[in-house]
């Protein structure tokens, strides 16, 4: 089910065929700032709680969709940080797709349903710092930098992140 669009770019609900898109993205290129590719048992793991933990406005994971293909995937997810309740996100997009302003377009996309949510202020997200594309979409959709970060990503993984937060309140 489509949730939002813009263009050839679409959020669509999770599902159970998306795990192609989990293991496309499974790459060491993609992995090398989060701690490198998971191990099949992972992301099948990773996809059954993508499909049974969404809970709108909570936690929520989308396919991105390019003219109707499998392009990546986003989300949000609720935690705690720095002593507040926040959304964090994350994203990725198939090898072969990158650069072409996908995930930019997907994560204005979820901003959009996250302001329609109205159920925390801030959305924070945490890429590595020397990611440039990542960090270069939070500039552009307004996140501001708050500094950089101890972060653990996936679990057992220390990594250093750049903590960027959206305010979802404001208009731009």
């Amino acid at each position: 089910m489509m949730v939002a669009q813009d263009g050839r770019i679409a959020l669509e609900t999770w599902s159970p065929g998306d795990i192609d898109i989990l293991e496309r993205c499974n790459t060491i290129e993609a992995k090398r700032y989060i701690g490198g590719p998971e191990t099949p048992e992972k992301l099948l793991g990773r996809h059954r709680r993508y499909l049974e933990k969404a809970v709108p406005g909570e936690t929520r994971m989308f396919r991105i969709s390019r003219d109707g293909f499998g392009a990546g995937s986003i989300g949000y997810w609720e935690r705690t940080w720095r002593g507040g309740p926040v959304y964090e996100t994350g994203w990725a997009v198939v090898g072969a797709l990158q650069g072409h302003g996908i995930a930019g377009k997907a994560t204005g996309l979820l901003i959009n349903v996250l302001r329609g949510e109205r159920r925390h202020r801030y959305l924070h997200a945490f890429p590595a710092p020397e990611n440039p594309a990542s960090n270069a979409i939070c500039r552009r959709l307004g996140f501001e930098l708050m500094g950089e970060c101890d972060f653990e990503y996936p679990p057992g993984n220390a990594m250093r992140s750049n903590d960027w937060r959206l305010d979802l309140q404001a208009r731009t």
